[in-house]
């Protein structure tokens, strides 16, 4: 394994988001703060409690999955796009690195960016509600793997975009929509039964349900199932950018 390749591609990524490091703090922060307001304060006026937990607390894992999920895509998908924007990937694909050493480093750097911004979430919903992580190790545990998962599926939209306007239409016209529509702001208990199933076909839902059991003890699907979930994914993810430095597509002209 060539850690110092590995080693160049994350320092250069992490010095990258350093030199825009207010703009990617100040972001997230005033859309949790508006958020609150928005959800915790207006619907929150309504909805005292959700399973016996306050609104206000119970949108929390929604918020920072909402808030990981999208820092994960797209900085994974912009990292590995922009090399092949500028016409340097070919300088890449020629060093003596694989395809593994490749992805670690920028699937690692994204990871590691959406993860920062996810504590810094969760710091600033503290100045909102009390937060008491019930199992923290299992909280990271969904952090790390939701952040990985998501970066290996930004990387593959990074190779799949033939230009910035298609990097964002999966993570804006998919993702998004998914994670409200996922459990994020609202238990499926509180769904009719018909709409209760259809989520349960939304993948999003297992993620954020895994990760409000870690904070509360409650969720809307098995924690077994929300971790099966998530591995699934992280495989999928996996073999599809295998598939895709063995074909060269989207890559090699």
């Amino acid at each position: 394994m060539n850690w110092l390749a590995i080693g160049a591609i994350y320092r250069f990524e992490m010095a990258r988001f350093f030199r825009t490091v207010t703009q990617s703090i100040i972001s997230p922060v005033l859309s949790t703060v508006l958020y609150f307001v928005v959800f915790g304060s207006a619907i929150g006026g309504r909805i005292e409690s959700v399973e016996g937990v306050s609104y206000g607390a119970f949108i929390v894992p929604g918020l920072v999955m909402l808030t990981l999920l999208q820092q994960s895509i797209s900085n994974a998908s912009f990292g590995i796009y922009f090399p092949k924007f500028i016409g340097t990937i070919f300088e890449l694909l020629s060093a003596p690195m694989s395809f593994i050493e490749i992805v670690i480093g920028y699937v690692g750097a994204a990871a590691t960016k959406a993860l920062f911004i996810a504590g810094i979430i969760m710091i600033t919903a503290n100045f909102f509600v009390e937060l008491n992580i019930l199992h923290p190790v299992w909280m990271l545990a969904f952090l790390v793997m939701t952040a990985v998962s998501f970066a290996l599926l930004g990387f593959i939209i990074g190779i799949w975009a033939k230009n910035f306007e298609q990097l964002q239409l999966i993570p804006l016209l998919v993702v998004t929509p998914l994670v409200f529509l996922g459990g994020s702001f609202y238990s499926i208990s509180m769904l009719p039964p018909a709409w209760a199933t259809v989520s349960h076909f939304n993948p999003v839902l297992y993620l954020v349900s895994g990760f409000r059991w870690s904070f509360f003890g409650i969720s809307d699907v098995p924690v077994g199932i929300s971790l099966i979930a998530v591995a699934g994914f992280f495989v999928a993810c996996l073999l599809a950018i295998y598939a895709i430095f063995k074909t060269g597509w989207r890559i090699k002209p």
